[in-house]
């Protein structure tokens, strides 16, 4: 579903990713985990279209995504949840969800994607006319979550959902994420948690300064003792 080669980034002089390839198979999910500053909010960027490639390429469902405006990758089944949820703070849950769904037509499907979204946080129905800039940290992600579901979309990258979350939250954010993979939305992750990550996920690849360094099976990389040692405080 997702083919990046050789992908190159840079931000003036700093060179961010350093050819980096990587693939996401349809209906898996793949984990990106890394130090701070490895290039893994880059890469996610680089994917939908919010800062330019210097080289390589990057291929969705089959269609090139250099060639396309960001503003389209969404309607093309392609959602970002971005780090820091970066909800839309003056308008209300309601409303940020209904922006999840701006480009589509199909008005009974919106419907059903909204009651769905509700019943996954039934806090969100409870806050449907607050504003979301009053919310606490964690229903921001889930109306986060919840706008690209009603994107209905194909394959959704995730930017560290967990950040800055209470442990509790934080495993209401991976059983989300789990209900969102069962009903057949494909996942590539970038996880600060790199254990619970892994724990979820079918593959993951490590990024260190720009360069993929490791990839693999993601329960053999949960063991591995190199990856332990440096991401899972083992």
């Amino acid at each position: 579903m997702l083919k990046i080669e050789n992908l190159e980034v840079s931000y003036g002089a700093v060179q961010a990713l350093r050819g980096i390839s990587m693939e996401v198979a349809d209906g898996e999910i793949v984990s990106l985990i890394g130090a701070n500053g490895a290039g893994k909010t880059t890469t996610l960027h680089a994917v939908t279209g919010l800062v330019p490639i210097k080289t390589g390429s990057v291929e969705y469902d089959g269609h090139d995504l250099r060639k396309i405006d960001p503003s389209k990758i969404v309607s093309m089944g392609l959602a970002h949840v971005p780090e820091g949820r970066q909800v839309f703070t003056r308008m209300t849950v309601a409303e940020n969800l209904a922006m999840g769904a701006y480009h589509r037509k199909d008005k009974k499907g919106i419907e059903a994607d909204l009651e769905h979204v509700y019943e996954r946080f039934p806090r969100l129905k409870e806050r449907a006319k607050q504003l979301a800039g009053t919310l606490s940290g964690g229903e921001q992600q889930m109306v986060a979550m919840g706008r690209a579901i009603m994107s209905a979309p194909k394959l959704v990258v995730m930017d560290e959902p967990s950040m800055g979350l209470s442990p509790v939250l934080v495993k209401e954010v991976f059983d989300i994420i789990r209900t969102m993979h069962e009903s057949g939305i494909t996942i590539l992750l970038v996880e600060q948690n790199a254990k619970m990550a892994l724990a979820i996920s079918n593959r993951a690849y490590v990024l260190e300064n720009g360069r993929i360094t490791m990839s693999g099976d993601a329960s053999t990389l949960l063991h591995d003792d190199k990856v332990r040692k440096a991401y899972l405080g083992a």
